[in-house]
């Protein structure tokens, strides 16, 4: 084994294989122990085996490679709708990765400054380096904090309630230093300061756990408020080709509506998913009121996604309307989709004949406000797609709302991990925020997720589902902070690591 790892072509396949194996951790697999084993296994590699700065780099890239190949490749399924894509493809499989495995490459980089020993302090070192870079790739142009290493806790409901504290970058932080723990045992310690080590942070890992079972429990206890409108979450479930053709439109609206088949005497909120009537303009609806007043009456209110326009400007909207189609409210998506919803370098790429993906020449434009919407007495955040993702920037105003709407399309997906893991951010946005949260696709998970994480109702069948009561929580202290709380640690793991390195040196 010794010799194998002397060999640098092996370490750089040990590593692209650890990279592998660890998104088997992430949703929808969930083998969480073996972050337990790889983790360790890299440090261990380069701490002993890896001398020069440029390796580190290369073994920190190939382990992200791995990684992010593994549990990304269902991106380039957006690509194979237009056939001027199709040769995009296999960049597209080989560039993502590699470009977000230098984030991890930077990391192993970096930790070659520090003489890495088989210390404790190591541990450290290397969990504040790949923590800080996590979070970096989650907001350095435009962000894509798409399954960050504490994913991997997704099914582990109980050890996540401190988020509701902490938020994501900071357990995700905590959590890769509890995945090196196994290094301990091949640190030049005594056996009773390695068992010593191990047990204290296992008590914290309990510790942990039991808050999150009895916060739970406390929560199962609280009673359900009634609403005063049923919430109708709608999931089409229509092939996303279908919006990629010319259709008669009065007769798909039709369709689409009679799949509520809503409920004359009762006051309620009609949900449908991100883009489902993406072949007209808001302004065009006006032209379908025949059908909206055939279908829902004075009690309905109707959410849907739908491209808007103003001042020569497209936007992906969500929008609030009436039985008569008359616009209520509107919400402009923040957060666009590189490729998907705007080309970068326009005037480069077109000349090659791309567009954007989603049907349509002009790239969408990104709106900078979000408010919060009221129907009836109901008040919530909107979001489009994979805004959801963004940790501690749901609610920039911190006022009062009582749940999270999150449309989305996840046809662009396909049969893939994809969906699971789009759903799995929602998790983490209900606990962080205290909220509950609504999700309405088409083609995915459609959800309704309480405030603990608990998914109560879900569905990836034409249909829908209905929603008359929910409990609330008190806002959270996350909620309060943000993520400056993910700074706190930083600097909390920083005054230990130079504790440690001068107790070493002595």
């Amino acid at each position: 084994m010794k010799s194998i790892l002397e060999n640098k072509t092996y370490i750089y396949l040990i590593c692209l294989s650890l990279g592998i194996l660890t998104s088997f951790s992430l949703p929808p697999y969930n083998l969480l122990f073996i972050n337990f084993l790889t983790f360790p296994t890299l440090l261990y590699i380069l701490i002993n085996y890896v001398d020069k700065k440029i390796i580190s780099f290369f073994v920190g890239c190939i382990f992200g490679f791995g990684y992010f190949i593994s549990n990304l490749y269902w991106i380039t399924n957006s690509l194979t709708f237009d056939v001027n894509f199709k040769f995009i493809i296999p960049f597209a499989l080989i560039l993502i990765p590699t470009f977000l495995g230098i984030f991890y490459g930077l990391v192993t980089f970096l930790c070659n400054f520090f003489n890495l020993k088989n210390k404790f302090s190591s541990i450290l070192i290397f969990s504040i380096f790949f923590g800080s870079f996590e979070f970096l790739r989650s907001f350095i142009f435009g962000g894509f904090p798409w399954n960050l290493t504490v994913f991997s806790l997704s099914n582990y409901l109980s050890s996540l309630q401190i988020l509701s504290y902490i938020g994501t970058y900071t357990l995700n932080l905590l959590s890769i230093t509890i995945f090196l723990l196994p290094i301990i045992f091949f640190f030049n310690y005594k056996s009773s300061t390695r068992y010593l080590i191990i047990c204290f942070c296992l008590i914290l890992v309990v510790l942990n756990f039991l808050y999150g079972s009895l916060n739970i429990k406390n929560f199962e206890k609280k009673k359900y408020d009634n609403l005063d409108s049923v919430i109708r979450v709608v999931s089409p479930n229509i092939p996303i080709e279908r919006f990629l053709i010319n259709q008669d439109l009065e007769k798909y609206i039709n369709e689409l509506f009679t799949l509520d088949n809503p409920n004359i005497a009762k006051k309620k909120i009609i949900i449908f998913p991100e883009g489902i009537i993406s072949s007209i303009y808001l302004k065009d609806l006006k032209f379908f009121k025949n059908i909206f007043q055939k279908k829902f009456n004075t009690n309905h209110k109707v959410i849907l996604g739908i491209n808007s326009i103003k001042e020569n400007k497209i936007y992906n909207s969500l929008v609030v309307l009436n039985n008569k189609s008359e616009l209520l409210y509107k919400y402009n998506k923040n957060k666009l989709v590189p490729f998907g919803e705007f080309l970068p370098f326009e005037n480069f790429f077109k000349k090659l004949g791309l567009k954007k993906i989603t049907q349509g020449y002009q790239s969408f434009s990104a709106d900078n406000k979000r408010e919060i919407l009221k129907i009836d007495q109901l008040k919530f955040i909107p979001l489009i797609c994979y805004e959801i993702i963004y940790s501690g920037e749901i609610n920039p105003n911190k006022k009062y709302y009582d749940f999270i709407l999150n449309i989305s399309e996840d046809g662009w997906f396909g049969n893939s991990i994809g969906p699971v893991q789009h759903l799995s951010h929602s998790i983490f946005r209900s606990i962080e925020e205290g909220k509950n949260v609504i999700r309405s696709t088409n083609n995915g998970v459609s959800a309704f997720v309480n405030p603990k994480g608990q998914i109560i109702k879900q569905t990836t069948e034409k249909g829908y589902f209905d929603l008359n009561k929910i409990k609330r929580v008190d806002k959270t202290y996350f909620t309060n902070h943000g993520n400056k709380i993910f700074f706190y640690f930083v600097l909390i793991y920083i005054i230990f690591i130079v504790f440690l390195k001068i107790r070493e040196n002595k």
